[in-house]
């Protein structure tokens, strides 16, 4: 069974309230991964949104082959594995030894295809800055999740119409703690394919974005913890920037 913290609702708004303690730091060795049969190209495919300037954005959220190759070409190491380790949340916020980008939940991951997590959000803008994009504005993440936009989108999407989902006219096919065929985060791709032809812009893990309120930053579209009511577009959440835990993602936009 998923289990899943509770949000305040403050003015019709969900925020996550999350208090970090310090822990001290440990010296983490880095391990080598072994893929399984990969089932994502070297580069995530973007989408293109016709009726949002062009802008190019990410299929699926950055998975961890994806990740490594950044870490490879840059030497980067995260905060997670500097610090000892990310959080996750059972009876309030723990701390869990060796969980990094790496290893999720702290063992050898299923797939390479997983979403990359344990990044704060300086970290996931690097990773784009990198890959020559940015993160989304919660504007521009909202539209691609909720409104067609691509000039000739396969049938049964519409040009221009909003939907209720990010996955159409029902919550179905999405990784949430409803029943479904993934107990934690599912590898991209496997979950169905929604508005714009994007997957995981509602549930998986919270996406970081790049709007600002003092030291938080927004995150998107709920995680595999929640009821599907999270993945809704009135949802609002906001995150620690410094903050990393097991249900915290991200994907890019580009210009050109």
């Amino acid at each position: 069974m998923k289990w899943f913290p509770v949000l305040l609702m403050v003015s019709g708004v969900a925020q996550m309230h999350m208090q970090v303690q310090a822990q001290t730091q440990t010296q983490m060795q880095t391990q080598t991964l072994i893929a399984p049969q990969a089932t994502t190209p070297a580069s995530n495919d973007r989408v293109r949104l016709d009726d949002l300037k062009g802008l190019l954005i990410d299929k699926t959220e950055v998975t961890i082959a994806q990740f490594a190759r950044y870490v490879k070409a840059t030497g980067v190491q995260t905060r997670a594995e500097k610090e000892g380790g990310g959080f996750e949340y059972v009876a309030g916020w723990q701390r869990r030894a060796g969980w990094t980008w790496q290893r999720p939940d702290g063992v050898p991951p299923s797939s390479l295809d997983l979403p990359a997590v344990h990044l704060t959000f300086a970290e996931a803008q690097a990773y784009c800055q990198w890959a020559q994009g940015r993160l989304p504005t919660a504007s521009e993440w909202q539209r691609a999740a909720f409104t067609e936009l691509r000039r000739d989108p396969p049938a049964p999407w519409v040009r221009g119409k909003t939907y209720a989902w990010h996955t159409g006219d029902s919550p179905q096919g999405a990784n949430t703690s409803d029943p479904d065929p993934w107990p934690r985060a599912a590898p991209v791709t496997q979950t169905k394919a929604g508005v714009n032809g994007l997957h995981d812009m509602g549930a998986n893990v919270w996406e970081w974005a790049s709007d600002a309120r003092g030291d938080e930053r927004r995150t998107m579209g709920g995680s595999w913890w929640y009821p599907a009511y999270q993945m809704k577009a009135d949802v609002e959440a906001w995150k620690p920037a410094d903050f990393y835990a097991v249900y915290i993602g991200f994907r890019c936009v580009y210009e050109k």
